[in-house]
């Protein structure tokens, strides 16, 4: 196994539809208003944003995800990152009762050299602080699209 490669996967449930929780998705910019790890993003163009995304520990991730696929019917975005970690995250979100269900899929290597030449000792860690981010961006998405429900009503 190679200690620099990550794979994750998380499953959040909302009560939005799914096609609310697509559109929220979808608007990378908007992150950093719910997603507290998500520091900043800056647009590149319309399928391009840089992030600096950060958790409990102490050091910044920064990387640039290029949208590869936006599919509104299948409720599917997925984007190629390179930068401090370079592969690819996806989103599928489908309808589940009233509500709808976010599936997270990550398969990425740690390039950062920091944790590169830490992994052998501090990977539970790693994966430790990419729970807890999931953890909070769960929550955040839930409050956030709770909001945009109350003022859409």
């Amino acid at each position: 196994m190679d200690l620099n490669s990550y794979s994750f996967r998380s499953v959040w449930p909302v009560d939005a539809s799914a096609d609310e929780a697509y559109r929220a998705l979808r608007e990378v910019d908007d992150y950093p208003a719910w997603w507290p790890e998500v520091r900043r993003t800056h647009r590149i163009d319309e399928l391009t944003h840089d992030m600096v995304v950060r958790s409990l520990l102490p050091y910044d991730l920064v990387f640039r995800t290029t949208r590869s696929r936006e599919d509104a019917n299948e409720r599917v975005l997925e984007a190629r990152m390179q930068g401090d970690l370079a592969g690819f995250s996806r989103w599928t979100i489908t309808p589940s009762g009233s509500g709808a269900t976010l599936v997270f899929e990550e398969k990425v290597v740690a390039a950062k050299p920091l944790l590169r030449r830490l992994a052998a000792v501090a990977r539970p860690a790693f994966v430790a602080n990419h729970s807890l981010m999931m953890r909070h961006g769960r929550q955040g998405l839930r409050a956030y699209l709770a909001g945009l429900r109350r003022g859409a009503s």
